[in-house]
């Protein structure tokens, strides 16, 4: 009787000694494939999957700490949040105005934004390309590959029903 070999990490496990099938739930990504077995290191045994969900919450995060961002979503999803927020119990969703796209050791992340009035779209999108990069691939180990941005919209000072003074050209 054979016994099939597979091949885990960099070692050659037989099939028979493997400990699970390599399966990935859906929705998640296989960041570190680990070897199985007791001579392998301790830091490399078994999987690490991330799902989908973590790399939203990391990119969205990351993007509202650069000065300039207002806000994330386009104008229906920011209705939608902008209700859920006075709800008694509700969490502010960090996840608005971000998908991503996960691979296996890759990703690429969609941000939807408003920006204050005033400040240079290209620098905030800037700002927000590299802590959004910087963030991402420090806390998961994936590889970001691109981050695109689109501003939706611009936040004027007079839209939080602060009153800027206009003087009137008719008496």
């Amino acid at each position: 009787m054979s016994t099939q070999q597979t091949t885990v990490g960099n070692a050659s496990v037989p099939q028979a000694e493997r400990s699970t099938p390599e399966r990935i739930t859906p929705g998640t990504t296989d960041v570190a494939r680990g070897a199985v077995g007791v001579d392998e290191p301790a830091g490399t045994r078994g999987r690490t999957s991330i799902a989908d969900v973590v790399v939203v919450k990391i990119a969205g995060i990351a993007a509202r700490e650069i000065p300039g961002v207002y806000d994330m979503g386009g104008g229906l999803s920011r209705t939608i949040g902008a209700v859920r927020d006075r709800v008694p119990g509700g969490r502010p969703n960090v996840g608005r105005g971000v998908k991503v796209e996960v691979g296996e050791r890759q990703t690429a992340i969609d941000l939807d934004l408003v920006v204050e009035y005033g400040v240079s779209l290209t620098d905030v999108a800037t700002d927000v390309r590299e802590n959004v990069i910087g963030a991402v691939e420090r806390i998961t180990g994936l590889e970001v590959v691109e981050v695109n941005i689109a501003v939706n919209d611009v936040h004027l000072p007079d839209e939080d029903g602060g009153a800027v003074a206009v003087e009137s050209r008719v008496a």
